[in-house]
């Protein structure tokens, strides 16, 4: 299904901007909506909110905020890591912002949202990585909106004493928290990340909470190849995993990791078709696919089927 186009890890550790990405195909083209992105961006300026739609250059900003879909990012827009593929800056946090909660529980009322995805940076600087602000802000939209499902995506937390726990008393109706890559890719991808406490993340929660749905996602395209995917795959799926996002990873400068491939839409429905296979209840794979993209509608899909 696809050539897997394979380089040197030494040579991108060295120098990111040194490696050419392959042009474009065709079938990565952002199509564009106006209807209520001003409106959209209204509210979110308005609460002084953050988003990983425009923190992370979303190319799907203009679809989602059109139907006034947000996700917003807590914990402010500085990350204590530096991963190789990501846009959000690295550097030394502000501290946390006790009314952010509130601000965000505002915010999802005047955009009516039925189902919110809520992520954050990384911040390895605080004694439990953020997870009590996670906690607040999700008290403070059941507040103010008694109807929302409430989706998380998190860190990993570095291993803090009680985060997880934190978490898992939140009592969510979605707990994601994306791999990224394969294990192989993690040290020139992830760094200060590790595979396994990620994996291990996701299978603490699932047992804690049987009835709530799990999720994670990855990116193809990074010079993994598709035994690993499907390595992966198993992997999730032994830690209770029940639903898997699949989308093409687009570089976001020149100073970032490089696409290796683009991948034809045709092979992410074969990763689908395997995904599928394998037990996951929901598989989101085409090109586009992040995260939180139409995590509306695969939440009430996942109702359905379970």
């Amino acid at each position: 299904m696809t050539s897997n186009r394979q380089i040197s890890k030494s040579l991108i550790r060295k120098n990111f901007s040194n490696f050419e990405s392959p042009k474009k195909p065709e079938w990565i083209k952002v199509t564009s909506f106006s209807k209520n992105l001003n409106l959209t961006a209204s509210i979110v300026n308005d609460q002084r909110l953050t988003t990983v739609c425009e923190e992370a250059l979303c190319p799907n900003i203009s679809e989602c905020w059109n139907k006034k879909h947000a996700t917003f990012m807590i914990l402010g827009d500085v990350c204590t890591r530096s991963c190789s593929f990501c846009n959000i800056q690295t550097g030394k946090p502000t501290d946390v912002d006790p009314f952010e909660p509130l601000r965000v529980a505002k915010a999802v009322r005047s955009l009516n949202l039925k189902h919110v995805v809520i992520t954050s940076v990384d911040r390895d600087d605080l004694h439990d990585g953020g997870a009590g602000h996670f906690a607040q802000t999700i008290s403070k939209i059941r507040d103010l909106n008694k109807e929302v499902s409430i989706e998380i995506l998190t860190p990993d937390f570095k291993n803090k004493i009680n985060a997880i726990d934190k978490i898992i008393k939140c009592k969510v109706d979605v707990f994601n928290h994306n791999l990224e890559t394969v294990k192989r890719l993690y040290n020139e991808v992830r760094p200060g990340a590790d595979y396994n406490n990620s994996l291990n993340l996701l299978n603490t929660f699932k047992l804690n909470s049987l009835n709530t749905f799990t999720k994670s996602g990855i990116m193809i395209g990074l010079g993994e190849n598709e035994d690993e995917i499907v390595s992966l795959m198993d992997d999730l799926i032994e830690n209770g995993v029940d639903f898997l996002t699949i989308g093409q990873y687009l570089r976001p400068s020149k100073n970032h990791y490089p696409v290796i491939e683009y991948h034809h839409p045709s092979y992410f429905d074969h990763l689908k078709e395997i995904a599928i296979e394998k037990g996951f209840k929901i598989v989101s794979s085409t090109p586009f696919t992040r995260s939180s993209y139409h995590a509306d509608d695969d939440f009430e899909a996942l109702k359905n089927i379970n």
